[in-house]
C-alpha cells in the first residue's frame, strides 16, 4: 500500500462522482478534499481482512476489488467493485463488530480513503455529507440485495448472461476461477456454460 499525496485526478474523479448525487458548493468540495485519504494499492494486496473492524469506506477511482469469503478454508467471491463504486463492509462499519468479508485488490488500485474519524467531522461541517454517506450505505445494500435476487431467481448459466451484459469487462480483467466462485459454479461448469452459449 503507498499513501498518495495531493492526487488531483483522483480527487477530480472522486468529487464529479458525488456531484452526480448531490451539489457540492466549493466550500464543501474544499471540507472533502482535505479529508480524504489517497491510497495506491497492488495487484493481490489485501485491502481488509475479516475479523477486523472496519473504520473505513473506500472509494474506486482506479481498478478492481474482489469481495469474498472464506468457507471451509476454501474463499468464495461475492462481488467485484470497480471505478466508480464504495466499498463498505457495512454490518462491522455500522455497529463495529468484527467483519467477516474480505477485500482483495484484483488490479493496481487507487482508492479515496474516507475514515471515521474525518466522516464524523465532516458530518459536523455540513448536511450534505449525510447524503455522501447515505449513498455509500445504499450501493452496498443495493448491490446484496442484487447478488441475493440472482440466487434466488437465476440459474447459473442466466447469472453468466447478466454478468456478461453488465460488467462484461470483468471477464477480461479477473480471473476465471473467481468469476466461478460468484457465480456459485466451479471452472469446469464455468467453462461448458460459456462454451454452451457460444454456439
Amino acid at each position: 500500500m503507498l499513501v498518495l499525496y495531493n492526487n488531483i485526478e483522483m480527487q477530480n474523479k472522486f468529487i464529479d462522482y458525488i456531484k452526480t448525487y448531490t451539489p457540492l458548493t466549493l466550500q464543501e468540495q474544499e471540507y472533502l478534499i482535505s479529508h480524504i485519504v489517497y491510497r495506491s494499492y497492488a495487484k493481490q494486496e489485501i485491502l481488509f481482512q475479516e475479523g477486523n473492524v472496519s473504520n473505513e469506506i473506500y472509494f474506486v477511482t482506479k481498478g478492481c476489488v474482489r469481495l469474498y469469503y472464506n468457507v471451509n478454508e476454501i474463499d468464495k467471491t461475492g462481488f467485484f467493485y470497480t471505478e466508480g463504486q464504495f466499498i463498505c463492509a457495512g454490518e462491522s462499519f455500522t455497529y463495529k463488530v468484527e467483519a467477516s468479508e474480505n477485500y482483495q485488490v484484483l488490479e493496481d488500485t487507487e482508492l479515496c480513503v474516507l475514515t471515521r474519524e474525518n466522516i464524523e467531522i465532516l458530518l459536523k461541517l455540513s448536511p450534505v455529507f449525510e447524503i455522501i454517506a447515505r449513498i455509500a450505505v445504499e450501493n452496498e445494500l443495493l448491490t446484496a440485495q442484487r447478488i441475493i435476487r440472482s440466487f434466488v431467481t437465476q440459474s447459473a448459466e442466466e447469472r453468466y448472461k447478466d454478468l456478461l451484459a453488465h460488467q462484461g469487462e470483468l471477464f477480461l480483467r479477473v480471473p476465471q476461477q473467481y468469476i466461478a466462485t460468484f457465480l456459485g459454479v466451479s471452472p469446469e461448469t464455468l467453462s461448458r456454460i460459456k462454451a454452451r452459449i457460444l454456439k
